[in-house]
């Protein structure tokens, strides 16, 4: 029957389909419909009975919490909460490499293959100028006034709430991904103007909480979920398994220009170092740091053997070379969020300034996204050392660009095909796009 070709995944879902068969055949409902439909039919009887007395506790109406009621203590209306998907229809993505198939394997192979075969091509051609510049503030804000978004630039590629994006340096493609709260990643060729421009792929059983495409080589793809950090090396369509732990993966960054080394954050709080070219899927290095939780963590881009790391309401820079398994001390401490901050990167070109998000709208900026939307997380343009791009609870919902004085230099937005918040937003290396994306899995290109 062709099963022994199947992968595991495979295997598993067509053995979930078979059981749900025949336990459906095992219930025999259309004899069970047969005899509803009889009764439902059979004609009633004339007799008139009493009505019965109401007693006076029937007549006292429960009381229902606000939360039952799904109202908000001010009064209003708490939006539904999403149906969570069935246990057949997700099921769980084994350890081990994974081959790069798509969820709708079965039905559209050769789309597939031209998307894959674009990101192999793409990969293969490197970026004119490498050299990281910063322009006049002037010309700067003339090219973010030049870019739009039109129709064809919106598309919804992942089925849930975004949690990470990445964006190709290809300067020829626009090519994206995005990584969902349900362990999905979609490819999006942008420049596909067909619905067969974004297929999506389960390398993870949770949310994609962070993704880059490799400096050193993009034709591989990191991805990291709380049990997994994985690499999509397109030219063997395989999603490799980097590191595994039973401890919550928050966050990654790589340590070197290669990419062979990263650091973890942990939503325990502690850090690890994890070499790629090690066998197995365990780390070199477990550090306590001394947080609570560490939801970022970024290397600096000159001097990498400094990172950064932010948590329940620290920013804390350390080095690398001097971690251990205890007692570690920060090189530099940055002091004064009095709530929780969501990131912490340093600046693209010098590393000399870090922009933090935090939940006490220091910039005068509301960030409150609530439980319904993804946190904010402010990223610099790699283009420009001095400015950032941070989502915006605004109406007109919008993009924002801010110098490092807090000035705002920019709105990006557009009543006609941007009515959301974009919580995450990643910016092209070298050209100028702008991605944002929703919690509805939408992705808006300007």
């Amino acid at each position: 029957d062709g099963s022994s070709q199947l992968s595991a995944y495979e295997r598993k879902r067509l053995k979930n389909i078979t059981e749900n068969a025949k336990f459906f055949a095992s219930l025999k409902l259309h004899e069970s419909a047969a005899r509803l439909h009889k009764i439902a039919t059979k004609v009633p009887s004339h007799v008139t009975k009493r009505a019965k007395p109401k007693k006076a506790e029937d007549e006292t109406v429960r009381r229902r919490s606000m939360r039952l009621q799904r109202v908000e203590p001010s009064g209003v209306p708490m939006p539904e909460i999403p149906a969570q998907p069935e246990a057949e229809e997700y099921p769980r993505v084994p350890a081990g490499p994974l081959s790069m198939v798509p969820e709708n394997q079965m039905e559209d192979s050769k789309s597939t293959e031209e998307i894959l075969t674009t990101w192999t091509r793409i990969s293969e051609m490197k970026p004119n100028d490498t050299e990281k510049h910063t322009w006049d503030v002037e010309r700067y804000r003339a090219s973010l006034n030049s870019m739009t978004l039109s129709e064809d630039n919106v598309k919804k590629v992942v089925k849930n709430r975004i949690y990470s994006m990445a964006i190709h340096p290809s300067e020829s493609t626009i090519f994206v991904a995005a990584g969902d709260k349900l362990g999905q990643i979609g490819l999006w060729n942008v420049n596909c103007k067909t619905e067969e421009g974004a297929h999506v792929f389960i390398p993870h059983n949770y949310p994609v909480s962070c993704m880059y495409f490799s400096p050193f080589n993009p034709a591989h793809l990191l991805s990291l979920s709380y049990d997994s950090l994985r690499c999509g090396d397109v030219t063997r369509a395989v999603f490799d398994e980097i590191c595994r732990s039973e401890e919550s993966f928050s966050s990654f960054d790589f340590l070197e220009d290669n990419a062979s080394t990263v650091i973890v954050g942990h939503w325990d709080g502690s850090v690890t170092v994890v070499d790629r070219r090690t066998p197995g899927t365990s780390s070199e290095l477990s550090a306590n740091i001394g947080f609570k939780r560490t939801r970022t963590v970024h290397v600096h881009p000159v001097n990498k053997q400094y990172f950064i790391a932010a948590g329940s309401m620290d920013v804390c820079i350390y080095d690398v070379r001097y971690l251990k398994s205890n007692g570690n001390k920060p090189v530099s401490s940055l002091d004064g969020h009095s709530k929780s901050v969501a990131s912490a990167y340093f600046s693209p070109v010098t590393g000399n300034r870090v922009v933090t998000v935090c939940a006490d709208d220091k910039l005068r900026h509301n960030n409150n996204t609530g439980r319904w939307l993804t946190r904010f997380r402010a990223i610099w343009d790699p283009k420009q050392e001095d400015c950032f791009v941070v989502g915006s609870m605004a109406r007109p919902r919008q993009i924002e660009v801010f110098q490092d004085t807090g000035k705002l230099l920019h709105s990006f937005y557009n009543v006609d095909y941007l009515g959301s918040v974009c919580s995450i937003n990643v910016v092209h290396p070298t050209k100028n796009i702008l991605v944002g994306g929703n919690s509805s899995g939408r992705l808006h290109v300007f």
